[in-house]
């Protein structure tokens, strides 16, 4: 997985658990679920990298 993958995931993640912060402070469910929508995707892309390593090093 390149470095810059990493970094746009765990920023992904980050991003929307931030949202999902300010969505439970403020009461919006919208931002919150949207705030887990990014932190499932950035995870998802995660998961996708490794798997192209795995089979890369074959």
């Amino acid at each position: 997985m390149g470095l810059d993958d990493k970094i746009g995931n765990a920023a992904q993640k980050l991003g929307g658990q931030g949202k999902e912060a300010a969505g439970n402070a403020t009461g919006n469910q919208d931002l919150k679920a949207e705030g887990q929508t990014d932190q499932v995707k950035g995870d998802l892309k995660q998961a996708g990298e490794k798997l192209k390593d795995v089979f890369k090093k074959d």
